[in-house]
């Protein structure tokens, strides 16, 4: 393929500002108790902000406080045509915000970009579709806002359908379409519809891992082999490093790094360590109140100095302390593992390995290595529960956030599909 150096998209200086509403009391805090006459004069006076607001073509906050949140502060950076940019960071760094600005769904408060040549994007899942309409009438919509004329949406349309494996339910309003079947047709559409500029937000990892699979194939193949422009947002490493050849890692809304993406992928990964290598629960919420009998204490990877970040095929081993006010016979502890996005991956439990684990009185820790642990490369959460013979004790979600750093090279008799299948205990304390 010929290297053109044209740049199809040009940022510069661009900043998103974002107005915050807070309640507060008279005295200044949060409002624990308030009389009518409280209620009445904080309305009023929201009221009359609102509509001065309204009348000056202010954004209208709710609150009585207002402060001023900057998801992006001066970003700058070109991308030429036929590149592939992966944007990577934490949540919360400004990555969405960005894709936003360039699909034209928001306007930036400061700054300006260029683009050149139709975009299209996969944001969010359902983005862009009627709900009410059919996956057939979804693909001509979807054509005609890219400003494609009916001919050439039918010339591409049998190939659309083909590569979402919808045919069955193309007739259907996709109002009834599960999840992974809209990120298909969307992704189909987005792909299919030639655009010069394709957008893809962590929304694939929604679909299962043949299409995710299916669809970098396609990334790669627009980009390279028809000279189209991908951007592509992902915690996932190794598809960013497989994909991507430049890289922008934000941190608070500004860029951090940028350049080639071998050398921003492990700026981020040994810059952020998911989580400090001693986890305590002591200041972790909890999803109810419960009678501290037995209270999960802290958490540690087994190994002495290694932060939450593991190499692939590492075997995963972790130090549990779990405290304990009378002494417990029987404890079954649970261990869910999910990807950052929130999704289940896998679950193990203490009962089904037929494991009974007692606590004494005071703090009682024990090690929890897992076998046969198969885990693709990428950031993953450790949730964990307790229960006894008198029920639920206590339990995490979000407990820990970990890494699974990418090997040079997968090999693919590791992934045999097994993964937090059975695990070993043993006591430590």
């Amino acid at each position: 393929m010929a290297v053109v150096s044209e740049n199809v998209i040009v940022v510069e200086n661009l900043s998103k500002r974002y107005l915050i509403g807070h309640q507060v009391s008279a005295s200044g805090g949060r409002y624990k108790y308030t009389a009518l006459r409280d209620v009445l004069g904080r309305e009023i006076r929201n009221f009359a902000r609102k509509m001065a607001d309204v009348v000056s073509g202010r954004q209208v906050v709710q609150g009585d406080e207002i402060e001023e949140y900057w998801a992006l502060r001066d970003v700058s950076f070109r991308v030429k045509q036929g590149e592939v940019l992966g944007i990577i960071g934490r949540n919360g760094a400004g990555k969405s915000t960005l894709l936003k600005i360039l699909s034209r769904i928001t306007e930036p408060t400061e700054g300006r970009i260029s683009l050149r040549g139709r975009v299209s994007s996969l944001l969010e899942v359902g983005t862009g579709f009627h709900p009410e309409l059919t996956g057939r009438e979804n693909i001509f919509l979807n054509g005609a806002i890219l400003g494609m004329t009916q001919r050439e949406i039918r010339k591409k349309f049998d190939e659309i359908v083909a590569f979402a494996e919808v045919e069955k339910f193309l007739d259907t309003p996709v109002k009834h379409y599960s999840s992974g079947m809209y990120v298909r047709l969307a992704f189909a559409v987005a792909a299919h519809l030639e655009p010069e500029i394709l957008i893809v937000d962590e929304v694939l990892a929604v679909g299962d891992v043949e299409f995710q699979k299916k669809c970098l194939g396609k990334m790669n193949e627009v980009s390279r082999n028809q000279g189209r422009t991908v951007l592509f947002v992902s915690h996932n490493m190794d598809a960013i490093l497989k994909l991507c050849t430049q890289g922008v890692l934000f941190e608070s809304g500004i860029i951090r790094a940028i350049g080639d993406i071998n050398t921003v992928v492990p700026d981020y990964l040994t810059s952020h360590p998911p989580s400090p290598e001693v986890v305590d629960f002591s200041g972790k919420a909890r999803p109810g109140q419960f009678a501290e009998r037995v209270r999960l204490a802290k958490v540690c990877p087994s190994e002495v100095g290694r932060a939450w970040v593991f190499p692939f095929g590492h075997q995963l081993s972790i130090d549990l302390s779990i405290h304990a006010k009378p002494s417990v016979n029987e404890v079954e502890v649970i261990v869910g593992l999910y990807s950052i996005r929130g999704f289940e991956v896998a679950t193990w439990s203490s009962a089904v390995d037929d494991v009974a684990l007692r606590l004494h009185p005071g703090t009682n820790t024990f090690r929890i290595g897992f076998q046969r642990l198969r885990l693709l490369p990428g950031r993953y959460l450790l949730a964990f529960s307790l229960f006894s013979n008198r029920g639920f004790e206590d339990g995490i979600l979000e407990a820990v956030q970990f890494e699974i750093m990418p090997a040079a090279e997968i090999d693919p008799n590791k992934m045999d599909g097994s993964a937090l299948v059975s695990a070993t205990v043993s006591v430590i304390d």
